[in-house]
């Protein structure tokens, strides 16, 4: 099984917190239609004769693009890969984007799955973040969706400074009585070179702060919980038969594509990723060039990522494959270095799978990260 990913560098605006590669000028918009195309027709023997089960658009802002132009790009997918009866095809797409129109035109395409970006169904969230939608866009477009689209994902963002715990609580709810069957949370995180860190610096924005963030994950976990959602992947929660199948296969170290500027792909041994530059990536592709730059990974790289894959996950970390796979040096230094989290009940062993426990969720990428063999 394998998946493609297709980023969309562009959107109205930029959000204070995204550090995402994309623009804001539409200037060479057909011209990087033309070119992801392209590529994607370039790229079409790497997969060999897997079939692709997930095509994702991602940006960026996919919704910003017309249906012809989404249109496009599927049917090259379909033109240059074998795919799947049934693919998840999702499509990334912002609340002031998704008109009564723009959703009827999306429920005829082969687009079966919405990611939406709520982020907060409050005004003065929507605000400080410089959201492109409002408060009222954000819920009518979920109320209109939902009569179209069974599978649907929303985007929430916790941690924002000045956001009581009650509040997060009505966010949460309000997301509920929608009855979407997807919900993906993050926290609020300050990244080098965004508005978001400036507007801290200058003291236009208070930073964001970690205790907030871990008594609002919390209430997010316990409200899913209660409403029937299983916590699947650390910032990812869904109803049965309604977990990301693009996202899932990412976790559990599938083969992808990654189609466009600032793209990444992985064939199980390497890692490439595209230049994330548009005016670079057209040059390249209308020279017949893909723009990209490969690592091959070392067996310490594929035994640290399986490490922050599989705790992330409900599926955890199987020792066995660890055993398997990397080998005697390996397996004892994650029994060693596993011991202490087991001892004080953030890491528990459950059918010879070390995985996460509900104490430690929290902290799951710190205590992976001190499961990493370094420098063997």
């Amino acid at each position: 099984m394998s998946g493609i990913y297709i980023h969309i560098p562009f959107c109205k605006q930029a959000c204070h917190y995204c550090d995402f590669h994309f623009s804001t000028s539409m200037k060479n918009k057909e011209a990087m239609v033309l070119a992801l195309a392209k590529e994607i027709g370039m790229r079409k023997n790497e997969f060999g004769n897997e079939f692709v089960e997930t095509i994702y658009f991602g940006g960026g802002t996919p919704s910003i693009l017309p249906i012809d132009d989404i249109q496009l790009l599927i049917d090259m997918v379909y033109e240059n890969f074998d795919v799947a009866d049934n693919p998840e095809i999702t499509l990334e797409a912002n609340p002031d984007d998704l008109s009564d129109e723009r959703i009827r035109e999306l429920a005829n395409s082969p687009i079966n799955r919405l990611s939406i970006g709520i982020q907060s169904f409050f005004e003065e969230d929507l605000k400080m973040m410089n959201r492109a939608h409002n408060s009222r866009e954000a819920k009518h477009c979920l109320e209109e969706a939902r009569k179209y689209f069974d599978n649907i994902s929303i985007d929430l963002i916790y941690g924002i400074p000045g956001m009581s715990n009650e509040k997060w609580k009505q966010n949460i709810a309000t997301a509920l009585s929608f009855g979407v069957p997807h919900i993906s949370s993050y926290a609020l995180t300050v990244e080098p070179k965004t508005a978001l860190k400036k507007l801290i610096e200058t003291g236009k924005i208070a930073a964001p702060k970690d205790e907030t963030a871990q008594e609002h994950f919390v209430i997010l976990t316990e409200m899913l919980a209660k409403n029937g959602f299983v916590h699947y992947e650390l910032s990812n929660f869904g109803k049965q038969n309604y977990f990301s199948r693009n996202n899932t296969a990412y976790w559990l170290g599938k083969k992808y594509l990654g189609i466009g500027p600032s793209a990444h792909s992985y064939d199980g041994v390497s890692r490439s990723w595209n230049v994330a530059n548009n005016s670079l990536y057209l040059k390249s592709i209308g020279e017949d060039k893909i723009p990209n730059e490969t690592e091959v990974l070392s067996v310490n790289d594929r035994y640290n990522e399986y490490v922050m894959t599989g705790l992330r996950t409900i599926w955890g970390v199987s020792l066995a494959k660890v055993q398997d796979d990397f080998g005697g040096i390996f397996s004892n230094h994650l029994a060693a270095e596993s011991a202490k989290y087991i001892r004080e009940g953030f890491l528990k062993i459950e059918h010879n799978t070390l995985k996460i426990t509900h104490k430690g969720k929290f902290l799951t990428d710190g205590i992976a990260s001190d499961l990493f063999l370094v420098n063997l």
